[in-house]
């Protein structure tokens, strides 16, 4: 399910602003995913507007549930996500959430609790791998408008945030795997499924 597209501009467009565009998203090797993206001074400046669209219309032209700026080759400190309903967990603060825009965002784990989960990325494609990651994460950032959006959440929607706020760290899904074994092609894991709480109980029994 693909989220709707945010807002971003009143119609009709202003004349400096032309239509979005899909951008070329970077793979894993690009020395663009390996820096430390840059912070921006004003989130509501157009050429941010502008970028935030772009990223918008790849991210959903790729079929990702979140983006980062770096991942189309801009090192910024922006991503933008969706917490699909069909993705999520039991837990309470594990909730949906329409697309999301957040500039300079800032990622605090609560708790100790990690829990592991398969990962894709638009950066790496056509793998999958897992990861463990907190459940519980509080975050906050700033909206197109300059509005601060904050929130406590867990589970699935946690997963998306760390994984793309990782993005603007340098950091990809495969460097925070424990074990490289779960790192796969995922035409090969549909037709191999790894049933993962047997393949952990078999690896703390040896």
């Amino acid at each position: 399910m693909k989220a709707s597209k945010p807002a971003l501009y009143r119609r009709p467009l202003p004349p400096h602003i032309l239509a979005m565009a899909l951008l070329k998203i970077a793979r894993m090797g690009h020395p663009v995913l390996r820096g430390v993206a840059g912070p921006i001074a004003d989130p509501s400046a157009p050429w941010v507007r502008r970028l935030v669209a772009d990223m918008v219309e790849t991210m959903e032209d790729a079929g990702g549930t979140g983006i980062a700026a770096p991942q189309v080759h801009q090192s910024w400190r922006i991503v933008v996500f969706c917490v699909p309903e069909e993705r999520l967990s039991d837990m309470a603060g594990d909730v949906a959430q329409d697309l999301t825009v957040l500039i300079n965002p800032v990622v605090e784990t609560i708790g100790a609790e990690r829990a592991l989960g398969w990962e894709g990325c638009l950066s790496v494609p056509g793998l999958r791998g897992v990861v463990p990651r907190h459940l519980r994460v509080r975050y906050r950032g700033t909206g197109l408008d300059g509005e601060v959006i904050e929130r406590e959440v867990e589970g699935f929607h946690a997963r998306v945030v760390q994984h793309e706020c990782d993005h603007l760290d340098g950091i990809l899904y495969p460097q925070r795997m424990t074990d490289h074994r779960l790192l796969v092609f995922l035409d090969e894991l549909q037709r191999h499924p790894i049933d993962l709480a047997a393949f952990l109980a078999e690896k703390r029994a040896a």
